[in-house]
C-alpha cells in the first residue's frame, strides 16, 4: 500500500472521530479529508478521471437516498405541515435572499433565483442527526422540522428539472414555469404508477430468491436505468437516481432496500465529498475570505429570521420556533449537489469561482450549526435566554413514530401474537422474509413488512434502538435464524427485553444465553397444557396445578433438564 494511501486513511479517521465528537456530520470530515489530500494542500492524490467517476457515482447514490425518503403515503399524511410550513419556509428564505444576491452580484435573474432556492435548502442528514441525538425526532418540534426537510427534498424535482433552463440564455417566466410543472407532475405520476404496478411485481420475483446479492443488484440496476433514461431525455442523471429512490419508496421493500444500500451509499457519498474537497481552490478562498465569512453570517442570519417568522405566524411557540430556525439555518447537501451538477453538466449559470465560494459558505454553515445549538442550550440552562422547557410532547399523528413491539417472523406464532397485540391496542410491527406471508398479512390488515430480521441495519430501520420500542418477539421457526435474530437485536440494544420462541429446551437455553429474556420451548409448554387437562380431569385444583407448573418452570425448566429428549 502506498504511503499516501496510509496517510489519507489516517487523516479520514482523525477527522471523522474529531467531528463526530463535536456532533458534526461525518460527511464534512470526508470533505475536509479531500481538501487536505487534494492538489491545493498535501497533494496526496491527483483529481483524475477515476476520482471524478467515483464522485459521479456518489452523486447518484446521494440523490437516490434522498428520493427513498419521499413516500407518497407519508407526503399525504403530513401534507398540511409539508406544503404549509415547508413551502412557506422555502419561499420566505428565497424572497429575502433574492434581492441581496441580485443587488450584490452580476448574475442573471435565473442565476439569482437558482442560488436563492438552493440556499433555502438545509442539511437533512445533519438536522436529523441532531434531532435524534437530542431525542426530539418524535416531538411536535421535531415533526415540524422533519416536514420542512421533506418539502425541501420534494422541491428537488422541479429544481433539477430547471437545470436545462438555467443553461439557456433567455428566460420566459410563463413558458419555463409550465415546462417545470408539466415535467415534475409527469415524473410524480410516473413514480406512483410504475412503483406500484411495475416495480413491486419485479421485486417480488427477486425477493422470492431470498438472495441479498440479487436484491442489491436489482436496486443498483434500477438506479442506473433511470439515470441513463433521463440523461437521454436531456435531464440531469441525478434526477434519474432521485426518481429511482422515489420508485423504491413506493414498494413494500423500502426499509429492506434502505438497510441493504446504506453501507454502499455511505461509501460512495464519502467519495463524492472527498472529490468535492479535492476540487476546492484553497488559494482562491483564502484571497476571498471576507466574502466567505460575510456570506456565512448573511446566510445563517437570513435563514434564521425567515424560518422564525414563518414558525411564529403558524403559532409555534417561541422556544420551538427558535430551535427549528437554528436547526435549519444552515445550507445543505442539496446545494453542494446542485453546484457539482452544474460543474459536471457545464452549466455556467454563475461563474466557477463563485460556485467554489458558495460551496465553502454551505460547508461552513453545516459545521457552524452544532456550535450555535450548543451555545443556545448553554444560554437556556443558565436562564439567560428563555425558559428551559424543551419540546417533549410526542405527536401521535406522526406515522413515523415507531411501534412498542417488534415481531421477528410472521408464521403461525407471529400471527397469533400480532392478533393478541391488536386486541389490546398495543402498536406493533412484524417483519418477515417470506413474501407470501407478508402480502397475505397486509391484505388482512396486519402491520407486517418485508425485511430480514437477522440484519441489525434492517432492525434499526424499523425502529430498534428508538425509545418508543419496548419489546422484541422472536417468533422464527428455524433455530439458526432465531439465534441470529436474537444476536442482531442484542447488538443494537442491550436493554430491550426479547421474548423468543424455541422448539425444545436445548434451543431455549441457547437463546437465553445469547440474550433472550424469556424463551418458551414449544414441546414442553404444549406438554404442560396437555398434562394440565389430564390433571383437571382427575379433580386436581387449578391452584395445585399452577403451583406444580411454576416449580417445573423455575430456573428455565431446571427440573426437566435430565429428563427431556429432543424427540417429540
Amino acid at each position: 500500500m502506498p504511503i499516501s494511501a496510509l496517510i489519507f486513511l489516517a487523516v479520514i479517521f482523525v477527522l471523522v472521530y474529531s467531528l463526530r465528537m463535536a456532533r458534526i456530520s461525518a460527511l464534512v470530515a470526508f470533505l475536509l479529508a479531500g481538501v487536505l489530500s487534494g492538489p491545493h494542500a498535501f497533494n496526496l492524490f491527483e483529481l483524475n478521471q477515476t476520482w471524478q467517476f467515483l464522485g459521479d457515482i456518489g452523486i447518484l447514490f446521494l440523490w437516490f437516498t434522498i428520493g427513498l425518503e419521499i413516500n407518497m403515503r407519508r407526503l399525504w399524511s403530513l401534507r398540511h405541515t409539508i406544503f404549509g410550513f415547508g413551502a412557506a419556509q422555502v419561499l420566505m428564505v428565497a424572497v429575502m435572499l433574492f434581492p441581496m444576491l441580485f443587488g450584490m452580484t452580476a448574475w442573471s435573474v435565473m442565476g439569482c433565483v437558482m442560488v436563492a432556492l438552493m440556499l433555502a435548502m438545509s442539511s437533512t442528514s445533519s438536522a436529523m442527526d441532531m434531532l435524534a441525538s437530542r431525542n426530539q425526532l418524535n416531538t411536535n418540534m421535531g415533526r415540524q422540522a422533519f416536514s420542512i426537510l421533506l418539502f425541501q427534498d420534494l422541491l428537488s424535482i422541479p429544481l433539477l428539472a430547471m437545470l436545462p433552463i438555467f443553461a439557456g440564455k433567455g428566460f420566459n417566466l410563463g413558458a419555463s414555469a409550465i415546462d417545470v410543472i408539466v415535467i415534475s407532475g409527469a415524473l410524480l405520476i410516473s413514480v406512483a404508477v410504475i412503483g406500484r404496478f411495475v416495480l413491486n411485481p419485479l421485486l417480488k420475483l427477486v425477493a422470492k430468491l431470498k438472495s441479498k446479492e440479487a436484491f442489491l443488484l436489482a436496486v443498483v440496476l434500477n438506479i442506473a436505468i433511470w439515470a441513463v433514461l433521463l440523461d437521454l431525455m436531456g435531464l440531469p442523471t441525478g434526477l434519474g437516481a432521485f426518481l429511482a429512490g422515489m420508485l423504491m419508496s413506493e414498494t413494500i421493500y423500502r426499509h429492506q432496500i434502505d438497510a441493504q444500500i446504506e453501507p454502499y451509499a455511505t461509501l460512495f457519498l464519502a467519495l463524492f465529498f472527498i472529490v468535492l474537497g479535492m476540487g476546492l481552490d484553497l488559494r482562491m478562498l483564502a484571497e476571498n475570505w471576507y466574502i466567505v465569512l460575510g456570506g456565512l453570517v448573511a446566510l445563517v442570519s437570513v435563514k434564521f429570521i425567515a424560518i422564525f417568522i414563518v414558525a411564529r405566524v403558524r403559532n409555534v411557540d417561541i422556544p420551538d420556533a427558535t430551535m427549528i430556525a437554528l436547526l435549519l439555518a444552515q445550507g445543505g447537501e442539496f446545494g453542494l449537489l446542485m453546484l457539482q451538477t452544474l460543474k459536471t453538466a457545464n452549466i455556467n449559470a454563475i461563474p466557477m469561482a463563485h460556485q467554489e465560494i458558495l460551496s465553502a459558505i454551505i460547508i461552513l454553515s453545516i459545521m457552524t450549526t452544532p456550535i450555535l445549538m450548543f451555545g443556545y442550550d448553554q444560554l437556556r440552562r443558565k436562564g439567560l435566554l428563555m425558559s428551559q422547557r424543551i419540546s417533549r410532547t410526542v405527536d401521535t399523528t406522526n406515522p413515523d413514530i415507531k411501534p412498542a413491539v417488534m415481531i421477528c417472523g410472521f408464521g403461525r406464532v407471529g400471527q397469533i401474537i400480532a392478533q393478541m397485540l391488536e386486541n389490546q391496542k398495543i402498536p406493533y410491527i412484524a417483519i418477515d422474509l417470506d413474501l407470501g406471508a407478508v402480502m397475505i398479512g397486509q391484505e388482512r390488515g396486519f402491520n407486517v413488512v418485508y425485511g430480514d430480521a437477522t440484519n441489525d441495519a434492517v432492525l434499526r430501520e424499523f425502529g430498534l434502538g428508538k425509545r418508543k420500542l419496548r419489546t422484541v418477539v422472536v417468533a422464527l421457526d428455524n433455530a439458526v435464524t432465531a439465534r441470529k435474530s436474537v444476536l442482531a437485536v442484542r447488538s443494537v440494544s442491550k436493554q430491550l427485553k426479547i421474548f423468543a420462541r424455541a422448539r425444545n429446551l436445548a434451543e431455549s437455553q441457547t437463546l437465553i444465553r445469547d440474550g433472550a429474556y424469556i424463551s418458551m420451548p414449544e414441546t414442553i409448554e404444549s406438554s404442560f397444557f396437555l398434562g394440565r387437562s389430564v390433571l383437571s380431569h382427575f379433580g386436581k385444583s387449578d391452584g395445585t396445578i399452577q403451583h406444580m407448573l411454576a416449580e417445573m418452570r423455575k430456573n428455565n425448566y431446571a427440573q426437566l433438564e435430565k429428563q427431556i429428549s429432543d424427540k417429540q
